[in-house]
């Protein structure tokens, strides 16, 4: 990087979507609470170029996806693959002004080893989160295994405490597995 100092805190793993979505795989530097009006850099032809966030989703402790500014395109966001990103030396919004994280916040990871409720009087267990371009939960149901979508639409409810995960899943899918 050019003169000054940086902190890595991040590598460009790999394209996830078609619009210029990319997964990052954070470094343990990467800051818990993080401006995100506040750019990363990466170094191209020697300069620090700065990555403003349209988009940044955490997944799990050491992942996130991303989309950047200006990079809408599979093309233009594969050009940063294998790029590491920056924090610049100057110095961050403090902590304690920035809203406190939400507490409750879970992880997919997180649901490895709740018990799935599947409507119809199916339950199963949550074997395995894998987390890929479109992630997915491997299942335990009625002794079959189910790979069900990972997706916001098919979650309705998440309870913590019980640790149930129940779905909402569209007509047929669980029959697939099942039959």
């Amino acid at each position: 990087m050019p003169a000054g100092k940086w902190l890595a805190v991040a590598r460009v793993a790999k394209l996830f979507g078609r619009e210029g979505e990319l997964s990052l795989t954070l470094s343990d530097t990467f800051p818990d609470i993080y401006p995100l009006s506040e750019p990363l850099f990466v170094e191209i032809d020697g300069l620090a170029v700065p990555l403003f966030f349209e988009h940044f989703n955490r997944r799990g402790k050491n992942g996130a996806t991303v989309r950047f500014a200006d990079i809408d395109t599979q093309r233009r966001a594969s050009e940063l693959i294998g790029h590491e990103l920056y924090l610049s030396d100057s110095p961050l919004a403090d902590p304690d002004d920035e809203e406190e994280a939400d507490e409750d916040e879970i992880y997919l990871e997180d649901l490895v080893g709740y018990e799935a409720l599947l409507g119809s009087g199916h339950r199963g267990i949550i074997e395995e989160f894998i987390d890929s371009d479109n992630p997915l939960f491997r299942l335990s149901v009625d002794g079959q295994e189910a790979l069900i979508p990972a997706v916001d639409a098919f979650i309705a409810e998440i309870d913590t405490d019980a640790h149930t995960l129940t779905f909402d899943l569209p007509e047929g899918l669980l029959e697939l597995y099942l039959s």
